[in-house]
């Protein structure tokens, strides 16, 4: 299933996500903020556990402000995973 959210207070303005089943990330898209980082960043989570992206990504900073593009990632994975489980 994909998923489609709205990142705040970093640069992206949108996230797609793709989950199969399994909960394995098969696919990542983000439009807007550092084209590089962001396409690094959706090569490595491809094939990953979506829990596995929330462990490594949650917490990282961009700069001063309190998130980043993956914590935001994070920060949205880890809560459709809890709406799976609820």
């Amino acid at each position: 299933m994909t998923y489609t959210f709205r990142p705040r207070g970093v640069c992206s303005q949108e996230m797609r996500v793709e989950i199969d089943e399994q909960g394995t990330i098969l696919d990542l898209q983000v439009y807007g903020g550092c084209s590089g980082n962001l396409q690094g960043i959706s090569a490595l989570v491809k094939g990953m556990p979506a829990q596995e992206a929330v462990d490594r990504l949650r917490g990282i900073r961009c700069g001063f402000k309190d998130t980043s593009c993956p914590d935001q990632l994070a920060r949205n994975l880890e809560k459709l995973l809890a709406q799976e489980k609820g």
